[in-house]
């Protein structure tokens, strides 16, 4: 029995976790087309999808998911729209919050209003995050927790999370909410944690870790979190809210230490600066609600990590041009870093 073609728009699709969410798509679903909406800016890379280049079931679209007249057709030949385009980098949410507001909050309404007229739509999956939730001091965050972001990079996330929820209970958009932990893997833009701190490593650069290096996060492996999006796509409730969590708090600083030990560094490249404003404390995520549909994170922590710093060293291509190359992130690099005091 041949199985009727579903069509899928990725939004974002060109970025760390977009791009693993399409090749995760086109390998489990022969019957799925996708279609990658990207604008391409600096974190979003063809070079994500090269795996998927010549698939025939797979186009890539250059475009601003805040511009309806590209967006909103997109949307309406799509029977399931999985919307994981945002800018993301809380420290440069810091330094120009009005780009998080324009793509994390006006390019969903975008989409969201171009859902509330498209007929064929069945699933609508708005990918949300844990720092909605603000700092965790005990306990783990559900998601019937009052949301608290603390940054202006979780607040356009958290008023992205709730616009989706609201085209659910005012125009029956299927709308699912997904809220994930810090994500790692291969392919994530070097100005993330690991893969700034492997890619530094390996340079025998300094590693600039924030204040005392005790912040917890959950790490969650972007295969793991696929296979989470992929299966609320099928058993996921409209207008329910998931959390996707690793189930793997650790602090910077154990985790730093790890890397480090990974590369065979010395512990003297950690350079503790300054911390930034806001810094959340702790996050973690209750995921029972997830796992009742039968979903559990199968990469175990340490593998996972360190197949990611071996994934960095062996794939210089990826990295190096970013980091030597790219006028603009060497000088987003200095403007982060370069200005913070040493801590002592």
């Amino acid at each position: 029995m041949v199985r009727p073609t579903v069509e899928v728009l990725v939004t974002g699709g060109a970025g760390f976790i977009g791009s693993n969410f399409v090749v995760h798509a086109l390998a489990a679903h022969p019957e799925w087309r996708v279609t990658t909406l990207d604008k391409l800016t600096y974190a979003g890379r063809l070079e994500n999808l090269r795996e998927v280049v010549d698939n025939p079931r797979h186009r890539f679209v250059q475009g601003d998911i805040a511009d309806p007249a590209l967006a909103g057709p997109l949307v309406h030949e799509s029977d399931i729209v999985v919307h994981f385009a945002a800018e993301t980098h809380v420290d440069r949410s810091l330094q120009d919050a009005g780009a998080f507001i324009n793509t994390d909050v006006y390019g969903s309404f975008v989409l969201l209003d171009a859902a509330r007229k498209a007929a064929r739509l069945r699933r609508f999956v708005q990918i949300s995050t844990d720092e909605v939730y603000g700092s965790v001091e005990s306990g783990s965050s559900t998601e019937t927790d009052e949301i608290k972001p603390r940054n202006p990079y979780a607040a356009s996330k958290a008023g992205a999370d709730r616009l989706a929820y609201s085209y659910w209970a005012t125009h029956g958009v299927p709308v699912i909410i997904t809220r994930a932990s810090n994500n790692y893997g291969p392919r994530q833009f070097p100005e993330k944690v690991i893969p700034l701190f492997v890619t530094n490593a390996i340079d025998h650069l300094p590693v600039p870790l924030y204040g005392d290096g005790r912040n917890v996060r959950d790490w969650l492996h972007v295969e793991d979190h696929c296979r989470a999006v992929d299966l609320l796509i099928e058993k996921g409730g409209n207008g329910e809210v998931y959390n996707i969590g690793g189930g793997n708090e650790v602090e910077n600083i154990d985790l730093t230490h790890r890397i480090l030990v990974e590369l065979e560094r010395p512990t003297s490249l950690i350079t503790p600066v300054e911390d930034r404003p806001g810094h959340d404390r702790r996050y973690s995520l209750d995921t029972k609600k997830l796992q009742a549909l039968g979903w559990r994170p199968r990469h175990v922590f340490e593998d996972g990590l360190r197949a990611t710093v071996a994934w960095y060293r062996d794939n210089e291509w990826w990295w190096r041009p970013i980091k030597e190359a790219d006028p603009a992130f060497r000088e987003y690099y200095e403007r982060q870093y370069g200005t913070r005091k040493i801590q002592s």
